[in-house]
């Protein structure tokens, strides 16, 4: 397999060994090995979590498959004191990955696209600032259009 282009979601909202979430979120970034990254955005809470969350989405080109990049996410999670613990809690890092050049892929615990993605503003904020024009392999639609959907249905 060549090289491949992924879309990461990465967010934060807990104090890590690294400090603050955005700390953790550009440590992450430097991990991941990415060269195009959107600002980091702070956003508020989705679910019981009270702390705002520090997001931002990272391309990353590699010529991992997916549950060898999935794998490494992972690791770099574990690495940054990730638990996995109630749904939507407060986290110190959370590393997704959200699209894939290649288009739809679905496998043993990821699925590509991320399910919810269409649904999130902290993920289609940062991501249309970097690959407005990248286009979801299900609907068809641009990020760009994504967002302009969500905005609307707000």
């Amino acid at each position: 397999m060549g090289t491949t282009s992924y879309v990461i979601a990465i967010g934060s909202n807990r104090r890590g060994r690294n400090g603050s979430p955005e700390a953790e979120v550009r440590a992450a970034i430097r991990e991941l090995g990415a060269e195009i990254v959107s600002p980091i955005l702070r956003t508020p809470p989705l679910g019981p979590s009270k702390r705002r969350f520090a997001n931002a989405v990272a391309i990353l080109d590699t010529g991992e498959d997916p549950p060898a990049l999935l794998r490494r996410l992972k690791a770099i999670e574990r690495d940054h004191g990730r638990r996995r613990a109630q749904r939507w809690s407060a986290r110190v890092i959370d590393l997704d990955i959200v699209l894939w050049s290649e288009g739809p892929w679905s496998g043993p615990g990821l699925t590509i696209p991320h399910p919810q993605f269409r649904l999130r503003g902290f993920v289609l904020d940062p991501l249309a600032q970097v690959a407005p024009l990248w286009r979801d392999p299900i609907s068809g639609r641009t990020v760009r259009q994504l967002r302009a959907l969500l905005r609307r249905a707000r």
